[in-house]
């Protein structure tokens, strides 16, 4: 079992710099490690649109990838959050001013609001935020229609 956790940090770097390099671009992917998840972070190039995919999917293929072959070289390490030209950070700052409208709307109204469907990641950025300002929040739902409620708290 391979346990260094910069052994596994270097590894998922130079994985996804391969996996880069098979559509022509040879690039230095930043990494370092945030609470036992990998952070790789691909710096803004000309092919920013295709890496990132539509609805983020290359974004979720490029993570699923090097997680798993973290996983098969049995890395204890092999969480991984995968970026490309801060795409997800700066999704994640407007999800975060929408939030807090949707917070504000809670508090002022005392009724329970139904988000639209969202992954798990965009999930957990709301669950987090609701929790900050004392409310609660449920997801509910299954697949692709698993939504928050934001509710106030009792």
């Amino acid at each position: 079992m391979n346990e260094s956790k910069e052994e596994a940090i270097l590894y998922a770097k130079k994985y996804l710099e391969d996996l880069i390099a098979f559509f022509g671009l040879n690039i230095d992917v930043h990494a370092s490690s945030e609470e036992d998840v990998i952070q790789l972070s691909v710096p803004s190039t000309h092919m920013n649109g295709f890496l990132i995919g539509q609805k983020a999917d290359n974004i979720r293929s490029f993570q699923y990838l090097t997680s798993m072959s973290l996983k098969n070289k049995n890395f204890v390490l092999n969480r991984v959050n995968v970026d490309i030209a801060d795409y997800k950070k700066q999704r994640s700052e407007r999800l975060v001013e929408k939030a807090e409208e949707w917070v504000k709307k809670v508090k002022e109204s005392s009724e329970p609001l139904d988000l639209n469907p969202m992954n798990a990641a965009d999930r957990r950025i709301i669950h987090k935020l609701a929790a900050e300002y004392g409310l609660s929040s449920d997801s509910v739902g299954e697949g692709r229609e698993r939504h928050i409620v934001l509710k106030p708290a009792k």
